[in-house]
């Protein structure tokens, strides 16, 4: 049985998480491996004017969160325990999600690729000098990099893929990259769910910009006009289309036929079907006069502005 002060210290820890839910409405799950000390050190500096980091066993979170959950009727919490698995830890916050993101991946650290460690993402070896003498040759004889001697030093002459995303490193990767001073790794928190307001999230989606909801929205009304124009349904979207659909028809009878037409645009259409080199001729003179329009109209424009004193 714990001791009394061990009882204690843990009803302690439960009400500072009891007091960070009743003031931070949302917030991270993150992930923490290879993260230091040093880093979370630095992040809880850095958002600690709006945010909170909680990280602690695993257990005493989830219990602290469905106590809480139950006390005040809010199962929302219940689901946010469940998540809590492996070696995770929670940031509260009330402020806008997207710049604590942004400002927790301020902190990620270069790391060296260890022997036996998973690469999180590919690793590339860049082509040119390495500054090694030549006895090293058996690294990259090893890793199959076409290399050559140069002035003295070895020189990777294409760039090569060393290691790839999802695969174990090796120990003469590791060398090889220890040797070329290279970190290819870079470790930081990672989100892997997002809670605000009684739903949870995928990170992505704070990812998601102006800019893509205006695509999205673009390709659905395109979906929509062309169904509404296959099927003959009229919508708002592709009434504009059918007008200028039937206008083409109209035209194009109005002029494979021979029955009188009087608007416009039908006789125009004749004239240069009849007579296509006149209207080839006019079309450079028709350029070359709204050149000339609109150079006459900038240099009005500027004889306009000196006509102001600065002590007007």
């Amino acid at each position: 049985m714990p001791s009394a002060a061990r009882l204690e210290k843990k009803e302690q820890f439960a009400q500072k998480i009891f007091d960070m839910l009743d003031t931070y409405s949302s917030g991270f799950i993150v992930h923490a491996d290879n993260v230091s000390s040093k880093q979370f050190m630095d992040i809880r500096r850095g958002i600690r004017d709006t945010s909170a980091v909680l990280m602690g066993k695993n257990t005493m979170v989830r219990r602290a969160f469905r106590v809480y959950a139950e006390k005040n009727d809010k199962p929302f919490w219940n689901e946010v325990a469940a998540l809590l698995v492996g070696n995770v830890g929670v940031v509260l916050t009330n402020a806008p999600l997207i710049d604590i993101k942004d400002e927790i991946a301020k902190y990620k650290v270069g790391a060296p690729a260890k022997a036996g460690s998973i690469a999180p993402v590919d690793v590339i070896c860049p082509a040119g000098g390495t500054g090694l003498d030549p006895s090293q040759t058996s690294f990259f004889q090893a890793l199959s990099i076409p290399t050559k001697i140069n002035r003295g030093a070895v020189e990777i002459l294409n760039d090569v893929k060393v290691i790839s995303e999802g695969d174990k490193v090796g120990a003469s990767e590791a060398a090889l990259l220890s040797k070329l001073n290279i970190k290819p790794f870079a470790y930081g928190l990672v989100f892997q769910h997002v809670f605000e307001n009684g739903s949870i999230y995928s990170p992505k989606v704070l990812e998601i910009t102006d800019d893509d909801l205006m695509a999205s929205f673009s390709a659905g009304l395109s979906r929509v006009t062309s169904v509404a124009l296959e099927t003959g349904v009229p919508t708002m979207s592709s009434v504009p289309h059918s007008i200028i659909n039937g206008y083409k028809k109209v035209l194009s009878v109005a002029v494979g036929t021979e029955f009188e037409v009087t608007f416009d645009l039908a006789e125009k259409v004749k004239e240069m079907l009849a007579n296509p080199a006149a209207f080839a001729a006019a079309a450079p003179a028709a350029a070359a006069e709204t050149k000339e329009e609109a150079k006459e109209e900038s240099e009005e424009e500027s004889d306009d502005d000196m006509g102001f004193s600065l002590f007007d």
